[in-house]
């Protein structure tokens, strides 16, 4: 895990604040009960320019996210857009992460509490592949979790909750204690869910097979862009469910997120994935993928928002 380095500024509740200037109080109820919601955003540095990666489709998840649990919006989508935009040129940033938070603010406590105000921020800083730059060139570790991915009959998975976190973070965390980089999460009927903070894909025999979008999966834009660019590419690409055992016998296994990119699996509960390195599939969506975010593919520059 990185160390966020500061940077000059934060936007927050619409204006731009130096960076130790942007705090909140201790009565803020997010931080008590977990109901906010946030998005995780890539801008990347071109040629010639930078671009941020889906920001449109970003922003629409994040409000998707806050109608999901009631939280009103007190900025429009344009505005948290430009927002991004903002803060990003503040800091002088061409390749940056961007977070932006909407959060309950301080006011009533208690789980009902309906009258407090949504406060937004968004934060940018550099953060390189989130799961190691060794992990993008040789592959990582990961552990099947003993902890189930939330399920739909209680959370909202499709949403990018705060507190939905904690059932990540705890699966996570008993991965980095047992050696591994990565936990890989079931579902209720011990399907295959996604990783921590990743969508999954496996590979076998040419095709690619991705759990469906109505499992107890974040819908995740990285996974929907690696859809289309391997359709684009001519691979067969299936959304059905799989256990754990079809992991371990495919031919690659690879995640993928804003912040983990393309990252491919060499190992599985000490099961060797295929070769035990990066497989021609994996290596060929992720070299198509880092061209795409950069500028490289004019046909894709529809998913492309100039800086």
């Amino acid at each position: 895990m990185a160390i966020v380095e500061k940077a000059s500024k934060i936007w927050l509740d619409g204006a731009l604040r130096p960076w130790d200037d942007a705090q909140i109080h201790v009565l803020t109820h997010t931080l008590h009960y977990g109901l906010g919601v946030f998005e995780g955003i890539r801008c990347y540095k071109g040629k010639d320019r930078s671009y941020v990666f889906r920001l449109k489709e970003h922003i629409d998840r994040l409000f998707q996210s806050a109608q999901m649990v009631l939280l009103d919006m007190p900025f429009t989508r344009e505005q948290l857009m430009q927002g991004c935009f903002e803060t990003l040129r503040a800091n002088n940033q061409q390749e940056a992460y961007v977070r932006p938070l909407a959060f309950m603010g301080a006011g009533e406590m208690g789980v009902g509490s309906m009258s407090n105000p949504t406060r937004i921020s968004i934060i940018t800083w550099y953060w390189g592949p989130y799961l190691g730059k060794e992990g993008v060139e040789k592959g990582i570790r990961c552990r099947v979790s003993g902890f189930r991915r939330m399920s739909n009959h209680g959370f909202l998975a499709k949403g990018k909750i705060c507190g939905q976190y904690v059932n990540s973070i705890l699966a996570k965390r008993e991965a980095l204690l047992g050696g591994f980089n990565e936990a890989i999460m079931l579902d209720d009927d011990g399907f295959v869910a996604e990783a921590t903070g990743e969508n999954i894909f496996l590979v076998k025999n040419g095709v690619l097979r991705t759990p469906p979008y109505g499992a107890q999966i974040l819908g995740g834009l990285t996974r929907d862009t690696v859809i289309k660019l391997a359709e684009d590419m001519g691979l067969k690409v299936t959304e059905a469910r799989f256990a754990r055992d079809e992991l371990y016998t495919a031919d690659e296994v690879f995640l993928t997120g804003t912040a983990a990119e393309i990252t491919p699996v060499r190992e599985i509960d000490h099961r060797t994935i295929g070769s035990g390195a990066p497989g021609p599939v994996v290596q060929k969506i992720r070299e198509t993928y880092m061209a795409v975010v950069r500028g490289e593919r004019p046909e894709y520059e529809r998913w492309l928002a100039p800086l």
